[in-house]
């Protein structure tokens, strides 16, 4: 078996003639754009591009196709050189059944797969050029449809508090908006990683995801996994995700949750921690707050005993985090080791004290280990590195 670093969750900014897919996304976040950087600059071997169901996008692609740039692998995904991609979609669902908004991540293993999908999506969506635009059908409705084409269904980023299953408050169990036999993972976001999550005992079943929902290039593989498997294709995502004939999530590699926006609850207007117990901001006497993903799970914790040995989920800090490394040193270390996977899991650190100053070198090295020192983030704030 091989590893094979794995982010599932990037956003498009923009099609090639520079019309929005992702509003809040970046400009420079084209089709094209994402897999050059994640190949060239981060090292990811397998990513997940969900906005794939916009019309220009599957141009973009087909013209990648002609080209010879883009191929498709007989086993599922788009081969780019070494690097494959699976074409997805995130939806936002909101019906009378799940209370909604709740994000979900669908993924196909072509892209005539992904056509077909799109022009069903036209008749369900008031602008099948955007992403995660509203769905006029139920999960369990979208559900079906997703397997009908062979493609993968996740509900995504579970704990946040804006559009999200478990988010908002809402009192709603998976079992009500979904079907759970057609789901193949869970994905967490950046304020949860699996010690929290698997204090709900209906996720005990699922495979969990850390991806980066990025929305700029920098921003791919603030979390990644790595899946362990024959060769990167979507049937080889398809058993990992269930546990088949020895493919699986080998580590998970994500934020300690303090860096996420969302972990601690906060006043919504000043940000300052707020204690919902006392339901007043002690910094500035407000009495509205951002429940945080911490106290949320506290509110779900449900018994049930947890049969499944996990992956480890390492604390790690992205290189973009990390005090005084700017953009120029990190060109620097890109220069002299590839990729920021090189940089992550490989390389020495002996060797990376070479090429810029020791104390940032230090500082790497607690970033991979999840020794920094760090002050918990929300209410949409990221935490932040303490260590200077």
């Amino acid at each position: 078996m091989k590893r094979f670093f794995t982010d599932l969750h990037i956003h498009i900014g923009r099609t090639f003639t520079g019309k929005p897919v992702k509003i809040t996304g970046a400009k420079s976040l084209t089709f094209t754009n994402i897999i050059r950087h994640a190949r060239n600059e981060k090292g990811l071997d397998i990513i997940g591009i969900i906005d794939c169901h916009s019309p220009e996008v599957i141009l973009e692609i087909e013209d990648l196709a002609q080209k010879g740039l883009v191929t498709e692998h007989s086993d599922g995904g788009l081969q780019y050189g070494d690097l494959t991609i699976i074409p997805g979609s995130e939806l936002e669902i909101y019906d009378e059944f799940c209370k909604g908004p709740i994000h979900v991540l669908c993924f196909f293993p072509t892209l005539s797969a992904m056509k077909v999908f799109s022009a069903w999506l036209s008749g369900h969506l008031k602008n099948i050029t955007l992403s995660s635009q509203r769905i006029y059908a139920s999960g369990r409705i979208l559900q079906k449809k997703v397997k009908e084409l062979d493609g993968l269904f996740i509900p995504a980023h579970v704990f946040t508090p804006f559009k999200s299953l478990f988010g908002k408050g809402v009192e709603r169990s998976l079992s009500e908006v979904f079907d759970p036999g057609l789901i193949d993972a869970i994905e967490l976001g950046l304020s949860a990683d699996t010690m929290m999550a698997d204090q709900i005992a209906e996720l005990h079943r699922y495979t969990f995801l850390t991806n980066s929902d990025a929305h700029s290039l920098e921003k791919i593989a603030r979390e990644y996994q790595i899946l362990e498997m024959e060769s990167p294709t979507f049937a080889g995502l398809k058993k990992a995700l269930a546990e088949k004939e020895k493919c699986k999530v080998k580590a998970n590699f994500g934020l300690d949750p303090l860096l996420g926006k969302y972990h601690q609850t906060v006043c919504s207007e000043c940000f300052a921690p707020f204690d919902g117990a006392k339901g007043i901001c002690r910094n500035c006497g407000n009495h509205k707050f951002i429940k945080g993903v911490a106290d949320r799970i506290s509110e779900l914790k449900s018994s049930g005993e947890l049969l499944v040995e996990r992956p480890p989920y390492i604390h790690q800090v992205p290189l973009e985090f990390i005090p005084g490394l700017g953009p120029k040193m990190l060109e620097k270390l890109l220069n002299h080791f590839g990729t920021e996977m090189a940089i992550l899991h490989d390389v020495p650190l002996s060797e990376i004290s070479k090429v810029i100053p020791e104390k940032t070198a230090r500082l790497i090295e607690k970033a991979r280990g999840g020794t920094l020192n760090l002050k918990a983030g929300g209410g949409g704030k990221y935490g932040k590195i303490m260590d200077i």
